[in-house]
């Protein structure tokens, strides 16, 4: 335990010199994303409407992917193992769970911000 912890801290102090032989004045280097929020340039990525989209277009692509996997193994095709058909199927599961908690968790949001007092 001692000799990870040791290990750890060899490391830490190792980045350390890297970082003080690279910026000898005391200044560290900054990201391009700090320098442009510095300058006052706004840093753009996709909207959150994108995001949600593109999320969904994914679960939706893992479902289909799912439903064909067990359709090709319902009908005995060679590439369609049972290993393969229920991971398939277990990744569908589980984004399909994550969407409806992101959905509920948006519902709860918009819920609490109706309610709040003006």
């Amino acid at each position: 335990m001692s000799h990870s912890i040791t290990s750890v801290l060899s490391q830490i102090r190792s980045l350390q010199n890297q970082v003080g032989q690279a910026a000898p004045n005391g200044d560290l280097p900054r990201s391009n994303a700090i320098q442009g929020l510095t300058e006052g340039n706004a840093v753009t990525g996709p909207s959150f409407s994108q995001t949600l989209q593109t999320a969904l277009k994914g679960v939706n692509e893992a479902q289909q992917k799912s439903g064909q996997l067990a359709a090709a193994f319902e009908r005995g095709e060679a590439g369609a193992d049972l290993a393969k058909v229920m991971v398939a199927s277990q990744q569908s599961q589980i984004a399909f769970r994550a969407t409806v908690e992101v959905r509920n968790r948006l519902v709860q949001a918009y819920q609490d911000v109706m309610n709040m007092p003006l």
